[in-house]
């Protein structure tokens, strides 16, 4: 169970650190890509990201140091936080493409929530 968690934390903490980074660093690139990045304030939407690159950072550090590792599942529950609030935002825009990646992000999360607390 420890090998899958790993796992799935590794593929989690790369997924939100793609997704983090162009919302922080590459806005223009974020705007081309998803079209709700359009109707979102510029800072909001970097805010998000930040967000996300430091759920990203604390899947894995504090549980791979063990420096504090309660804040792994707390960092899962954040993120899942983050990704459950995207799904409903794309939800209420009719988005429905859009909620498949959420969906998938959320379990992830709170299997790491759950595996890790």
């Amino acid at each position: 169970m420890n090998i899958a968690l790993w796992i799935i934390q590794g593929l989690a903490a790369l997924g939100f650190v793609y997704s983090g980074w162009l919302k922080a660093f590459q806005f223009e690139k974020a705007n081309a890509s998803w079209g709700w990045v359009k109707d979102v304030p510029k800072a909001f939407v970097v805010f998000i990201g930040v967000a996300e690159l430091v759920g990203a950072f604390g899947l894995i550090l504090p549980l791979a140091m063990y420096i504090a590792p309660i804040l792994t599942p707390i960092a899962a529950a954040g993120l899942a936080t983050i990704v459950l609030l995207g799904a409903l935002y794309h939800v209420a825009r009719k988005e429905h493409r859009e909620i498949g990646v959420n969906v998938v992000f959320f379990v992830l999360t709170v299997f790491i929530v759950i595996g890790r607390y």
